[in-house]
């Protein structure tokens, strides 16, 4: 039985060293629906799904590109660092997971503040990196968002906290605790100068920034599906010993039960936002 092809040439072949391999970083695949993406696409869809509205955890320098104006901004206080009052030592130095976050994530610290425009309107943006101990709250992270409403009352701007974090930064104790108290207060200054304050719920928020500033905005927002609450729900589960609602510490769930005030999809932001501070403005 003859074949229906045959070569012409003989010897015709292709080399391992001249097939070409797709370059790294490409191509993205939703990790919830499993569709696969160019990273291009998907970074100009705000890094959501387009398939299953999936939004991936992205960080401050990808939240201030999204907001702000032809993405400029100018960010303030970039350089301060955490101390160790306490000689922290767990399963290593305090100091040395610090300069070993610092080394992998390119940041000083888990928050960023800078501050731009939004459809020309001026906006302080303090906004959390999960990636550097898990978003914690420490004492460097309370003093840049005081910082960062210092600078509100001086552009007379609205400000803004985008939190994503894990809760208290246990290996600062005391000092972590108290960033509470003090950011919550700070923002009672801005409100006396009637400027507005957002705050921006993103997945996951848990922990003291729950329990104290996220949740004291003059609005409430967060984006689809995040986590938010102060305990995690296994924790929660076990302390109260009953099976927690559908849904429990989700936006979706929060949202109906009083605690946002709306959800909105990353990729309606700004113009969100833009309309916001065009009412507050008013």
């Amino acid at each position: 039985m003859s074949s229906w092809f045959k070569r012409n040439k003989e010897g015709i072949t292709t080399s391992t060293s001249e097939k070409k391999e797709t370059p790294e970083g490409l191509w993205h695949k939703c990790p919830n629906c499993k569709t696969v993406f160019t990273q291009a696409d998907f970074i100009k869809n705000s890094y959501v799904c387009d398939r299953c509205s999936y939004h991936e955890r992205i960080g401050s320098e990808e939240y201030f590109q999204l907001i702000f104006d032809n993405q400029i901004f100018t960010e303030i206080d970039e350089n301060i660092t955490s101390a160790d009052p306490l000689n922290f030592e767990d399963t290593k130095k305090y100091t040395d997971r610090i300069a070993s976050s610092q080394k992998n994530t390119g940041l000083k610290d888990a928050v960023r503040t800078a501050y731009g425009t939004v459809d020309g309107l001026d906006l302080v943006i303090s906004a959390m990196d999960f990636a550097f101990v898990g978003g914690s709250l420490g004492s460097v992270m309370g003093e840049k968002i005081v910082r960062g409403i210092n600078k509100a009352i001086e552009l007379n701007a609205a400000f803004m906290i985008i939190s994503k974090s894990g809760g208290a930064r246990m290996m600062e104790a005391g000092f972590s605790l108290m960033q509470m108290a003090k950011v919550s207060g700070k923002l009672g200054q801005l409100a006396e100068h009637k400027l507005p304050y957002i705050s921006f719920l993103t997945d996951p928020t848990t922990g003291g920034v729950t329990a104290s500033f996220a949740m004291l905005g003059d609005i409430n927002i967060a984006e689809p599906k995040a986590l938010i609450g102060f305990a995690g729900p296994r924790v929660v589960k076990e302390t109260i010993g009953r099976d927690l609602p559908e849904g429990f510490q989700t936006s979706e769930f929060l949202l109906e039960h009083g605690f946002l005030d709306y959800i909105v999809e990353r990729t309606e932001l700004k113009k969100t936002l833009s309309l916001s501070l065009k009412l507050f403005k008013n």
